[in-house]
């Protein structure tokens, strides 16, 4: 219970800065153009404020429970009590709250809609730049205070641990990773983009070169199969053994290396989970006999694993094996480094973003337990910080897509209103801003019923 308090914790913080930046783009850009921001709200409100300080025209934000007097602004600021976003109402706009009434009345000059079209273009794209900077922002600042640790594929020299589909295509286990399409493979696990995108991949295979010849489809059939490509191997050798675990019980300590499950050799970590998992499908007997070695002996033990066929007891992982690259940076060399990863990054999702609009895409797609599942189990700011960068690149990204309610749909209609000479009309705004509430909400729907599905029943589409 204590790692989900962390976990959502840690998001509620990221979204919360997220939008906070976001809303403050679209604020910034408007008040530079002297365009009134009605309300400001971090988090939403329906039918209940916690906190709310009235603008000077006093609007309504709903009934709440803390109000100080109206203070000088012409912008009423809230925090509503549903942590799922935020909102910025910008006078004389057809938004998310769908004022028709106010649009019915004369334009006033402090509106929206009678600014030139590149300054309401300036002030849609204000929330997706604002993020996007942040994103760069952050990646800058965790390279200046952690420096950069990496490894590429061919560092993992005794080989990698390649999935059913990977090995149909011609994988085998215990091959290194050298190049795509001629070129030295990048970083990993981002490395995977070249190898999908790749017509063939050189692999080092017991001594030799060898060439394995790639397919159109390598994403799609590991989304399907909801099974990694590949993973580095290592041995089981124990690192901690939780107390009064049924390893624990059975004499098992620190530095042990496990061989063998009932009988049968396996070489890596990976390996041993495949066959641990294909007992518990089963229905196995949980009793069973690990074969390890300590201190230049052999010898085997039985155990009795737990009802989840779980032995508590964690390996070390392959960065014990495996000492990564480490690059630092100074302050000023920082910048133009995080500039570059955030770039990167984008460039990353973006092109990941093609498979989210196949059937296999649209299976994977995940809600807010997915998104606070991504989080480390206890608390670590290096990766906070890593986390909210990249949620801050999905969400510029995703808010740019050209779809009615999103910034990406208003800012399609300006651009063309400033290329025919002429404006949608109000009631074709309105009904666009209805049917893109709706494609969301069925969106955000649809992936938060994949997270019950996967976290609660076990399954997915």
């Amino acid at each position: 219970m204590e790692t989900f308090f962390i976990k959502v914790l840690q998001l509620l913080l990221s979204l919360t800065i997220l939008v906070v930046i976001h809303e403050l783009g679209h604020f910034a850009f408007a008040r530079l153009f002297k365009v009134r921001v009605e309300k400001f709200y971090m988090f939403f409100n329906p039918w209940l404020t916690l906190f709310k300080i009235p603008s000077r025209q006093n609007y309504e934000g709903g009934r709440a429970l803390i109000q100080t007097r109206p203070s000088k602004s012409d912008t009423e600021w809230g925090i509503g009590w549903l942590p799922l976003g935020g909102y910025c109402k910008i006078s004389g706009m057809i938004d998310e709250s769908m004022d028709t009434e106010q649009m019915k009345q004369p334009a006033q000059p402090w509106e929206f809609r009678v600014k030139p079209a590149w300054q309401r273009l300036l002030i849609i794209t204000g929330g997706v730049l604002f993020n996007f900077l942040l994103a760069l922002f952050i990646y800058a600042m965790v390279l200046f205070a952690w420096g950069e640790s990496y490894y590429l594929p061919k560092d993992f020299r005794q080989g990698m641990e390649f999935g059913s589909v990977a090995q149909e295509i011609g994988f085998r286990n215990g091959d290194v990773l050298l190049s795509a399409d001629g070129e030295e493979l990048d970083r990993w696990p981002g490395a995977l983009r070249q190898i999908a995108d790749a017509r063939e991949v050189v692999v080092e295979r017991a001594g030799r070169l060898d060439t394995v010849y790639m397919t159109d489809d390598l994403m799609q059939r590991l989304l399907a199969e909801k099974e990694g490509f590949a993973s580095p191997i290592f041995p089981y050798v124990i690192d901690s053994v939780l107390p009064q675990g049924p390893l624990a019980k059975a004499g098992f300590r620190q530095g042990d290396r496990i061989t063998a499950l009932n009988g049968q050799p396996f070489s890596s970590f990976a390996e041993y989970s495949r066959r641990i998992s294909a007992l518990q499908q089963e229905g196995a007997p949980r009793t069973v006999t690990l074969t390890y070695e300590r201190g230049g002996r052999t010898d085997t033990a039985a155990v009795t694993l737990d009802e989840q066929y779980k032995g508590g007891a964690y390996p070390y992982n392959f960065t014990h094996y495996f000492p990564p690259r480490v690059e630092t940076y100074g302050f000023f060399a920082s910048l133009p480094a995080g500039v570059e990863l955030g770039i990167s990054t984008m460039q990353g999702y973006v092109n990941d973003l093609k498979y989210v609009f196949t059937k296999e895409g649209a299976g994977s797609l995940g809600g807010f337990g997915t998104i606070g599942s991504i989080f480390p189990a206890v608390w670590d700011w290096y990766s906070f910080w890593t986390m909210t960068a990249f949620l801050s690149i999905i969400l510029a990204v995703m808010n740019i897509l050209p779809i009615p309610a999103l910034d990406g749909g208003h800012a399609l209609f300006i651009l063309y209103e400033m290329i025919f000479r002429r404006k949608p009309s109000d009631k074709f705004m309105e009904r666009a801003q209805m049917f893109g509430m709706l494609f969301l909400l069925l969106l955000m729907f649809w992936a938060n019923f994949n997270d019950i599905l996967r976290f609660v029943f076990g399954v997915s589409l």
